[in-house]
């Protein structure tokens, strides 16, 4: 019984890392040209929304001298740093994500769009 338990909480640990599929990062700079409108991701510019330079295990809400919403400022800490899967999470319903109004309206609603995208965002920042 005590094994089942450390197998099942060993399982729950590891299950987010295992969830997030790797995406193909040329697909997903074809599919970022939906996002162009609103970000940058190869310089640390802002537009109508931050850049992405970084994203990847940045903070939320901390890109300097860009104005987030109250309610994305408000959730900054609990979401800590940007991972692949809080990424995900956001993209597919911004509003949803933060419990509240959020500055980014567009849904990237296909989760391989999503995959694709964030593998594309990785590959800027090596």
């Amino acid at each position: 019984m005590k094994m089942k338990l450390v197998l099942a909480g060993l399982m729950i640990a590891i299950a987010p890392t295992i969830a997030f599929a790797e995406g193909d990062a040329v697909k997903g700079k074809k599919v970022f040209k939906k996002c162009k409108a609103c970000h940058t991701a190869d310089k640390e510019k802002n537009k109508v929304g931050p850049h992405l330079v970084g994203i990847i295990g940045r903070a939320a809400g901390s890109v300097e001298g860009y104005k987030y919403s109250k309610t994305m400022k408000a959730k900054a800490g609990e979401i800590g740093n940007w991972d692949e899967a809080k990424i995900s999470g956001y993209i597919t319903n911004p509003k949803k994500y933060l419990g509240g109004k959020s500055k980014m309206t567009f849904k990237l609603k296909k989760e391989g769009q999503r995959a694709d995208v964030i593998a594309y965002l990785k590959s800027l920042a090596k």
